[in-house]
């Protein structure tokens, strides 16, 4: 491999292991992202972490502020509501198509995320570590877009949840028993219509679903986004 290409993948690993710190909440919305700190955790130098830097920002997940530089973006509410617009018709087919396609074991495993997530919803994550509920929130959705069987379709789904850092919607619902209720509730009436074999209403039951969590993700930053120091 020539000494560019290895560049070029020190660079994109580098970019891979900032997102996945931002995504995570290790490094929280508005907080500054310096070269020298991360070049050292990471264990390389600053000019990899500059380059994956300025990756990151052409990503729209960083910015560079006045006199602050590099910080974690803060997403603006309407980009929220239409990613998940986008991602509601989507995760809407993806049920749909698990309809038929599902299987018994997929069903009941289905039927203990939804366990796990009564009974930890109000479990918080270790630091750099997700809580159980939202390791259970995701491989609820996840068993259903496998369940799909389109590869394409799972994949675009993925893009557009690495839109957000994944940690602010564990938040939300960590913040709000009733908007928890709601979500747990969303999703037993997405597995009783996958499991009557019910295409039309599973399909309404996982939109709704997928636009109840954009609009409350929404207002969540609407909220935070006043208290944020932005520059």
């Amino acid at each position: 491999m020539s000494d560019t290409s290895t560049g070029h993948a020190l660079v994109d690993d580098t970019a891979a292991a900032i997102r996945a710190k931002i995504m995570s909440g290790e490094i929280p919305i508005g907080a500054q992202l310096r070269q020298g700190e991360l070049a050292k955790s990471l264990g390389v130098s600053r000019t990899p972490v500059r380059e994956a830097l300025r990756q990151l920002q052409a990503g729209g997940l960083i910015e560079v502020v006045p006199n602050r530089g590099a910080v974690v973006r803060v997403p603006v509410p309407w980009e929220v509501r239409e990613a998940y617009e986008v991602r509601a018709e989507l995760e809407a087919l993806a049920c749909e198509r698990a309809v038929d396609r599902i299987t018994d074991d997929a069903l009941e495993e289905l039927r203990r995320t939804n366990r796990v997530l009564r009974e930890s919803h109000s479990e918080p994550s270790e630091t750099g570590r997700p809580a159980a509920s939202t390791l259970a929130n995701d491989r609820f959705h996840t068993l259903i877009h496998e369940a799909a069987g389109n590869e394409r379709l799972s994949r675009v789904i993925g893009q557009l949840n690495e839109t957000f850092p994944r940690n602010v919607s564990a938040m939300v619902l960590q913040d709000n028993s009733r908007h928890r209720e709601d979500n747990l509730h969303e999703h037993e009436q997405i597995v009783a219509a996958i499991e009557a074999g019910d295409h039309a209403a599973a399909r309404e039951a996982m939109r709704r679903h997928v636009l109840s969590a954009g609009e409350q993700l929404a207002r969540w930053y609407e909220r935070r986004s006043s208290t944020v120091f932005k520059g």
